[in-house]
């Protein structure tokens, strides 16, 4: 079949060609920051651990967002009698999911979409079933996992207006793909419609899985050092903030500082290793920064804090009422806020929200969230939410509702996998 698709044949070709290259493109990412030097092994397909005995499912994530959504799956499979693997492709995600997967699952590296090397992932854990989050399309995994036989289906699927554009002027080569896969669950029904339109063949709607994702752990006594700490001042959270953003946190918090003179601005960079240099932007500005790197306490005197760590969202998420989520003032499409909504948190957000729009319209509908556009509109937001703790109350409830009345896909998607589970335990017998 593959050869009367020439675009796809092409791919195959290409990247069987790198192959002998993988270990030097790994060490350059290394070199980057971008990949875990003690696990480097698993990007080339050679497993860490040993397979588990009996059925096994694998569920694929791209990254830190992806990974974690498929985690209310875990349980459902587990009930079943399934292992289950979870693979991610970057660093981050990895140090992520090491705390918040639940017993009885795997993380592994992704093997980069080479045939040699998926193969040889494939080989090793042998899985029953295989769910790809998003639009993880990557051939040469599809192809390997299909060529065996195995049922695949695309879980959470989504696809942007703008990614199905760029799709349609390579109709053969999605399509190509798309057929491949047994069952397209998609988050919503337009996400759907693109799908079928460019060649998945069985689609249906089951909803976003990140609404059914577990607020994010927090360790209890780092929570009660820095409420302590903090006490009755007023906070607000600027979260997985990007170039630029940091620069609006700034500008909001000197225009705020004179009406709320103990003010805390906590500002949690999307990258982490950013915070140097947001430390450094601070101090040109005439604001004394403290980043938590360092070791440095949000203490009275602290009223810039950079949260440049990694995997404590959680903990400032619950030291404020108010969050001002990321990617969305820079026009970039914006960073989840199911997190800060669920924990109880007013969604402060700019314009550019469109790969999380169903969640920030249900949000914006409700009253728990506000779209803000430059820095005076944010500072006006939150001198108005600081300041009137009845209206702060009444957003954040509404924020938590909003989102707690969207959850339910993991058990459609569960619904929708019986099938799968009712043969394999017939082909069991």
């Amino acid at each position: 079949m593959i050869e009367k698709l020439p675009l796809l044949s092409a791919y195959r070709g290409a990247t069987a060609l790198l192959g002998p290259f993988g270990p030097a493109l790994l060490t350059w990412r290394r070199q980057r920051g971008k990949e875990d030097v003690r696990r480097m092994n698993e990007r080339m397909g050679h497993p860490g651990q040993a397979r588990p005995p009996g059925r096994l499912a694998w569920l694929h994530g791209a990254s830190v967002g992806e990974g974690l959504a498929l985690l209310p799956l875990v349980d459902h499979l587990r009930s079943r009698g399934f292992h289950v693997l979870i693979t991610t492709g970057t660093v981050s995600s990895a140090q992520v999911l090491a705390g918040r997967m639940p017993g009885g699952a795997i993380h592994q590296y992704i093997p980069i979409d080479v045939p040699k090397f998926m193969r040889r992932f494939v080989d090793h854990w042998k899985p029953d079933l295989v769910m790809i989050a998003e639009s993880e399309l990557w051939p040469n995994l599809i192809f390997e996992v299909t060529d065996r036989g195995i049922p695949l289906v695309l879980v959470n699927a989504r696809l942007s207006e703008r990614s199905f554009q760029r799709w349609q002027r390579l109709p053969g080569f999605i399509s190509g793909i798309l057929q491949r896969i047994d069952l397209c669950l998609a988050q919503t029904k337009d996400d759907a419609a693109r799908l079928m339109m460019l060649g998945a063949q069985r689609v249906q709607v089951s909803g976003n899985l990140k609404f059914d994702v577990s607020a994010p752990p927090v360790d209890s006594g780092k929570l009660a050092e820095l409420s302590g700490l903090i006490g009755p001042r007023p906070v607000w959270v600027a979260a997985s903030t990007h170039a630029g953003e940091e620069d609006v946190a700034l500008a909001v918090h000197k225009q705020l500082v004179s009406r709320f003179p103990t003010l805390l601005t906590i500002v949690a960079p999307r990258h982490a290793q950013r915070g140097a240099e947001i430390g450094a932007m601070a101090q040109a500005q005439g604001v004394a920064p403290a980043l938590r790197s360092q070791g440095a306490m949000p203490e009275s005197r602290t009223g810039f804090y950079i949260a440049d760590t990694m995997g404590e969202l959680g903990l400032f998420y619950r030291l404020s009422s108010v969050v001002f989520v990321g990617k969305s003032m820079i026009g970039r499409g914006g960073q989840n806020p199911i997190e800060p909504a669920k924990l109880g948190s007013a969604i402060l957000h700019g314009p550019h929200v469109a790969n999380f729009s169903e969640v920030y319209r249900a949000l914006d509908a409700a009253h728990g969230a506000m779209q803000v556009g430059d820095a005076d509109t944010l500072a006006r937001a939150l001198a108005l939410l600081l300041s009137d703790v009845a209206h702060l109350r009444r957003t954040s409830r509404a924020a938590s509702d909003a989102v707690e009345k969207l959850g339910g896909a993991s058990l459609h998607i569960v619904r929708a996998l019986e099938p799968y589970f009712m043969q394999m335990r017939m082909e069991s017998r």
